[in-house]
């Protein structure tokens, strides 16, 4: 799962992206409100973490502009203590939450994993495909009630597939959402992770459509 961190304060961005981090996100950190729109705009994000006093440009403009040409990614605005108008104008303009600052790292994760799970359909952050289960709170997976340990890059595939269940996802989508911009990736990175996930959990877990991509769970779109 890729986040943006839109953030100009370096010490909350950084607590931030470690956090995140840790919890199995892949971060990406803007501290400029013009260069931040433009990424929303021309890259993908699962979920975007959006600061409303920026410099150049104001986080609620920058919502208000992607709202305005149809990018959904779910929005996490942090808002400074009393100042309700913002928050009521963020959420009208098309946020999914908000966090008053100072906040704990850990609200911020828990409320992102929630937009992310509610984008995706999932009303909890125990997810089901057929006799696969994954705790998306825990980062746990199991297989018929087997626990399976998998290395953070091997569940994050899963997780990103398991929150697109149903459709195909190209190799580069999920290089796009799994890998940092600063990694350097193999162009078969993907397809040696997706053999890994399948000799931990069976070669039947991840399905493909040749010359599309993967996907989990029932008839693919």
């Amino acid at each position: 799962m890729r986040i943006l961190v839109v953030e100009d304060d370096e010490r909350i961005a950084e607590a931030l992206k470690s956090a995140l981090s840790m919890a199995g996100f892949v971060v990406e950190i803007e501290s400029d409100g013009e260069a931040a729109w433009y990424r929303g705009e021309a890259e993908s994000f699962d979920a975007v973490i959006l600061d409303l006093g920026l410099p150049s440009l104001d986080g609620l403009t920058i919502l208000k502009r992607w709202r305005k040409a149809d990018r959904s990614a779910p929005v996490l605005i942090l808002t400074a203590r009393g100042q309700w108008e913002e928050r009521v104008e963020g959420i009208e303009a098309g946020a999914d939450d908000y966090v008053v600052k100072p906040f704990r790292v850990e609200e911020v994760v828990a409320r992102v994993r929630a937009i992310v799970r509610r984008a995706a359909g999932h009303a909890s952050s125990r997810i089901e495909i057929s006799d696969l289960v994954l705790d998306t709170r825990m980062m746990q997976v199991s297989r018929n009630g087997i626990p399976i340990n998998l290395t953070p890059q091997e569940y994050k595939l899963l997780a990103y597939l398991a929150h697109q269940r149903g459709r195909v996802v190209s190799q580069m989508e999920i290089t796009e959402h799994l890998y940092s911009q600063e990694f350097e990736r193999d162009s078969n990175s993907v397809e040696v992770l997706v053999g890994r996930v399948r000799k931990r959990l069976g070669s039947d877990i991840i399905k493909t459509r040749r010359g599309f991509g993967y996907f989990l769970g029932g008839d693919a779109e």
